[in-house]
């Protein structure tokens, strides 16, 4: 869902380019979406997680479930401050490509992407705040977790480490 809406809006801001590369105007009466008003994320439900690093440590973490495709797309949008054990996290049954970006997005943010069994296959380190910017791993995933910008290098996790929590399978 996340991928086809970022998809969409990339081929949007292409065409837009693309127009103005041409010397063509944009249409007058084309309607402008408000951005809909963030959700509070005390709206959200929370779960523990922890990751389980190669050395063996365990750092848990509590975080906020974006469990409908509204808050899918609002994730950490908004937020001014967020905890070194404090996460957002994703998920998409049946393993899909996957894309996120930092629009409305005021903090560096983490972007761990991970497999069904929960292991990080692909890191994007401090992404860029405010960054329309698509990112995302050369391969199909089942969830993404978001986390402070350098919480990675602060924990020590890395990739191939293992993410614990009810939605992944244990292996």
């Amino acid at each position: 869902m996340i991928f086809q809406k970022r998809l969409a809006l990339a081929m949007r801001m292409l065409t837009a380019s693309l127009m103005l590369a041409a010397g063509t105007a944009w249409p007058q009466n084309s309607p402008q979406t408000p951005e809909p008003k963030p959700e509070p994320l005390s709206a959200f439900p929370q779960s523990l997680l922890a990751i389980r690093t190669s050395s063996g440590k365990v750092v848990n973490f509590k975080v906020w479930l974006a469990d409908s495709p509204r808050r899918e797309e609002q994730g950490l949008m908004y937020v001014h401050n967020l905890d070194l054990h404090a996460g957002m996290l994703f998920m998409f049954p049946g393993n899909q490509p996957v894309a996120m970006w930092m629009k409305n997005t005021y903090i560096p943010l983490d972007l761990l992407f991970l497999d069904g069994r929960g292991k990080i296959d692909f890191i994007a380190a401090s992404a860029t705040p405010l960054s329309e910017k698509i990112i995302g791993p050369p391969t199909t995933e089942f969830g993404v977790l978001e986390l402070k910008g350098g919480a990675c290098d602060a924990l020590g996790i890395k990739v191939g480490d293992r993410v614990l929590q009810e939605n992944f399978k244990a292996h």
